[in-house]
């Protein structure tokens, strides 16, 4: 997954974590973005604010992904790498 070509694209700040069981990513969308959901499909997490829809594709590596969004942050935890 590639946050610095999406951020730049999108002008969202990013941040990528990377823990011994875990990758965690977290995409801030701002306060105008408390009304969005996000859902992972296939292997793309797919975002929708309002009338826009923002998509990320995980690495082929990644077999679980969990998502949420609370305030506007996208959390991204991505476990049990193959």
């Amino acid at each position: 997954m590639n946050l610095e070509q999406f951020t730049r694209e999108e002008g969202q700040l990013a941040r990528r974590y990377e823990y011994d069981d875990a990758t965690v990513m977290a995409v801030d969308f701002g306060t105008e973005a408390t009304e969005a959901s996000v859902d992972v499909v296939d292997d793309t997490v797919i975002i929708v604010i309002a009338d826009d829809q923002y998509e990320i594709d995980l690495p082929e590596t990644v077999e679980r992904a969990h998502t949420f969004i609370k305030n506007g942050v996208l959390t991204v935890k991505l476990e049990d790498e193959r």
